[in-house]
């Protein structure tokens, strides 16, 4: 099982990429056969290229990312963030409550996002 250590540096490598990282490189941060739910009860985005095709939708907007608080009990981590996402002239918060399971090799297994219009904020 991965430490926690391990957990709390792979989510803020996750937070930094989602900002200004490549859907590639946040896709690696996943198991080949991980799941992403983003939000819950949405299309559950299944194996790294499927994952590597949802975050590509951000990838050409401008992202910023803010950490609010991170808690990790055991291979899980449940965290909430700030992102900005500024495409062209359009600018909005969306305020997340993720929760990662991490495989034995420290890679996500599975996340899941919590939010819904309620949470999004045009700017």
């Amino acid at each position: 099982m991965p430490s926690a250590e391990h957990i709390t540096e792979t989510v803020n490598r996750y937070i930094g990429l989602v900002a200004k990282g490549s859907a590639e490189d946040i896709a690696g941060l996943y198991a080949d056969d991980a799941t992403v739910e983003d939000p819950v009860g949405g299309e559950v985005h299944i194996g790294r290229q499927a994952i590597r095709g949802f975050y590509a939708a951000v990838e050409g907007a401008e992202r910023d990312c803010e950490l609010v608080t991170l808690r990790v009990a055991g291979n899980e981590a449940a965290f909430q963030f700030r992102l900005t996402v500024t495409a062209g002239e359009h600018r909005m918060l969306i305020e997340p409550i993720d929760v990662m399971v991490f495989g034995d090799d420290g890679k996500i297994a599975a996340m899941k996002a919590y939010w819904s219009a309620d949470n999004v904020t045009q700017l």
